[in-house]
Order: structure tokens, then C-alpha cells, then sequence
């Protein structure tokens, strides 16, 4: 597979900086980066839920195709959503990254995985499985709401959200030549 085109967040944030139609959307820097991608950058698909990572586990372990997964944990840090076997899942599926508004924990096994991944915190105890929560469905993190579909850019800068059509407006999604 090959990468999608990123553009740095801060160029992004340069072009995008009077919008205020919700299009293009900055997220508060929340979040510590603890997988071995640093920047990445895709379309979003969405879980919500709480302590619970079955729906997590269910995405990861399908073909991601180069999409960023955002899981809204409801901001827990009591257990992990996200851990080594996940990111490797992720990794192995072509999922480009995880955002997690929540804990992730195996820290060395996220740095050795080739997908990005995004958390509040780090904590060892794993996630509960109790097929419960909910996906593709608009979630917030951090004050910001994620739309399935929406496009997702991380780096080291930051993290923004826009709409497909921004993405595709800044030529995001377009092979990396």
C-alpha cells in the first residue's frame, strides 16, 4: 500500500486559520504520541466507549486501508483501550494511526509498531471486553467532534480534523509520489 500525501498541521493551520464553519477543526494538545509512526494522516472511522476495547479489537483487526481510527474512551485513564497486540493488529491491517481520548499501555510494544498511535496517558491495566460501545457514529475528544468519514492529520505539531472536502481540496489521500 502506498502512503497517502500529509501536509504539516502547522500548513494546514496557516491556510485554514479564519475558517469558522466547524470544517476544519484544531485539537487541543492533549495527547502524547506513543506508537512508531510520528506523523500520519487518513479518513476516520469512529468508536465510542468506555473501559471496553471489543470494538477497538473488532476494527483494528479488519482491513483499516490507511484510515486513522479515533476511539472516544470517555477521557478514562483506569485501563487501557489500546495495547501492543493492537498496535501490532493495526500495524499488520494497514490502519495509518489510533487516537485515543483514553489510556494505552505496553509502551515498547507501541513504539515497535509501524502505525501511529495518540493517548492521554499511559496505564498497564487492560481494557475490559464486554462488547460494548459503539462505531462509525461522531464521537468527541477532547472538546472536538470526529465525524466517521472526517480526515485526520497528526504530527508533531499537533493534530487537526477537517472535512473529506478540505482533505481532498489540499490534495490529502493522493499517493505520496
Amino acid at each position: 500500500m502506498t502512503a497517502a500525501r500529509t501536509i504539516p498541521t502547522c500548513d494546514l493551520c496557516d491556510a485554514y486559520k479564519a475558517d469558522a464553519s466547524g470544517a476544519f477543526r484544531v485539537v487541543p494538545p492533549v495527547f502524547q504520541s506513543y506508537g512508531g509512526v510520528a506523523a500520519f494522516s487518513g479518513p476516520v472511522r469512529t468508536v465510542r466507549c468506555f473501559e471496553d476495547n471489543s470494538l477497538v479489537k473488532a476494527a483494528v483487526e479488519s482491513p483499516g486501508a490507511g484510515q486513522v481510527l479515533v476511539v472516544d474512551g470517555g477521557g478514562s485513564l483506569r485501563r487501557a483501550l489500546v495495547g501492543g497486540n493492537l498496535a501490532s493488529a493495526a500495524a499488520r491491517n494497514g490502519w495509518a494511526g489510533i487516537v485515543v481520548h483514553g489510556a494505552v499501555r505496553d509502551v515498547a510494544e507501541l513504539q515497535s509498531a509501524a502505525v501511529g498511535v495518540l493517548a492521554l496517558a499511559l496505564v498497564p491495566m487492560a481494557g475490559e471486553r464486554r462488547g460494548e460501545g459503539q462505531a462509525d457514529t461522531p464521537v468527541t475528544v477532547a472538546g472536538v467532534t470526529v465525524h466517521p468519514g472526517d480526515w485526520l492529520v497528526a504530527d508533531a505539531d499537533g493534530v487537526v480534523v477537517m472535512t473529506a472536502t478540505i482533505a481532498a481540496a489540499q490534495g490529502l489521500g493522493v499517493p505520496a509520489g
